[in-house]
């Protein structure tokens, strides 16, 4: 049964960092993709970045480009999305999620999620 966990979400001010952590189980994450969402109340699910099956594929929105990275440990089943210079329009429920192949794609219907965790960025 594949299972995401998401967690480290909290409340921080401007310009701080924020790791967020995605447990997975279910599947390897060397053999399918992992994408990072965002969501806030009324609009759609946003991608934010994704990891490919090869560790070198790994894509970001424009929004956060240089602020955040992503990457995975194998051996922990764990992906990860390291977010700096966080901003108010950063804010949002961030959820983890694979489209269940090795391919990156920006659809989120297309994905199985976690439960999401809240990020809040306000002075």
């Amino acid at each position: 049964q594949v299972q995401l966990v998401e967690s480290g979400g909290g409340l921080v001010q401007p310009g701080e960092s924020l790791t967020l952590t995605c447990a997975v189980s279910g599947f390897s994450v060397d053999a399918f993709a992992v994408a990072w969402f965002r969501q806030i109340p009324g609009k759609e699910r946003e991608a934010v970045s994704c990891i490919g099956a090869r560790s070198s594929d790994v894509y970001y929105s424009d929004s956060v480009k240089g602020r955040f990275s992503t990457s995975k440990d194998s051996a922990k089943h764990t992906v990860y999305l390291r977010m700096s210079r966080l901003r108010e329009e950063d804010t949002a429920n961030y959820y983890c999620g694979t489209p269940l192949h090795k391919a990156c794609e920006g659809r989120a219907s297309s994905h199985t999620f976690g439960q999401g965790t809240q990020v809040t960025v306000s002075s």
